[in-house]
């Protein structure tokens, strides 16, 4: 609800009262949804510069929103009024053909690799984008998690608030089980269960994001188990204990196994592999998820491995 109080405010300046379908959302979310067609970097450097603010006080752009927040919104000029570009026809279908669950609530989507998520960094649009466009009807979606944009598999989208909120918590308190499969160099040792290793982000000049094992990174386990060998190659089932960017491959490499098809932490002795194997992608796919439903239950759920990667395996065997 704007704020009708604006005599004492600059002029523009008006205020957004946060009601209970937005509680625990992100605040750039919100904004996003709340002012179509702001440029998202004019958002978040209206953010930096203080310029939006809740109740009365500076925020960043992840904070969780609760019911009654007061969001203080300065001019923004908004481009002429235009139509989203529209969602490439391939990428629509594919969306729309990987939905694997859907209630009212909830979709899990069987990502493709080579689309991200959510649009940013040069991308007009990204998974979650997409799906607002194809399904104009849901005036909440929004990411529960993230995949990397070259890894397929699971991902959840909420359709609701009170579901974001619970999948949030049962992210939290572990109560969420993941299980992705990759594709690794090398042999893969039996009995090597478990990498602990601390993970710290960092972002280089060019923008592009990396991660690095550093003692003073965060805390973070990954659980493997080896599900078959090849004489290059293992397959192994990745459990991440913890959800940090990039720590299944960042901690397989760590381990002395990059995964093929790894642009950004394998080693020239895998890409030479992956040459030869014709293998054109990341190997690493979320394969099983496993939830509870409010009064509901357990769901699992499950995605078999694209084409692509069953003909690499194909190859491999033969």
């Amino acid at each position: 609800m704007p704020d009708t109080n604006l005599a004492a405010q600059p002029a523009g300046v008006h205020h957004l009262t946060v009601g209970e379908d937005s509680v625990g959302q992100r605040l750039d979310n919100f904004l996003i949804r709340e002012l179509r067609g702001v440029p998202k970097t004019r958002l978040y450097r209206a953010l930096r510069k203080g310029e939006i603010r809740v109740n009365k006080g500076r925020v960043k752009a992840d904070y969780r929103l609760a019911a009654g927040d007061l969001v203080r919104i300065p001019p923004l000029r908004r481009p002429s009024p235009s139509e989203p570009a529209p969602v490439p026809r391939y990428w629509a279908e594919q969306i729309q053909q990987r939905i694997v669950y859907e209630d009212d609530s909830l979709l899990v989507i069987n990502k493709p690799s080579g689309i991200a998520v959510h649009g940013g960094s040069g991308l007009s649009f990204g998974l979650i984008e997409s799906l607002r466009q194809l399904r104009p009807a849901d005036r909440y979606l929004e990411l529960v998690h993230r995949l990397d944009r070259d890894t397929s598999g699971l991902i959840m989208v909420a359709r609701r608030p009170a579901m974001l909120r619970e999948l949030h918590r049962q992210l939290r308190e572990d109560e969420v089980d993941k299980r992705y499969l990759a594709l690794v160099a090398g042999a893969w040792p039996g009995s090597l269960r478990v990498v602990e290793a601390p993970l710290e982000k960092n972002v280089l000049q060019s923008g592009e994001r990396m991660v690095r094992v550093a003692r003073e990174g965060k805390h973070s386990v990954t659980e493997f188990a080896v599900v078959e060998r090849f004489e290059q190659a293992t397959l192994v089932e990745a459990k991440p204990v913890t959800g940090r960017t990039h720590q299944i491959r960042v901690h397989a490499r760590h381990a002395g196994f990059p995964l093929l098809g790894d642009d950004k932490y394998s080693d020239e002795t895998t890409a030479a592999l992956c040459r030869a194997l014709g293998l054109q992608r990341l190997f690493l796919h979320a394969r099983a998820l496993r939830i509870t439903l409010p009064g509901q239950g357990p769901l699992e759920l499950e995605a078999p491995l694209d084409p692509e990667l069953e003909i690499i395996l194909d190859k491999l065997r033969n």
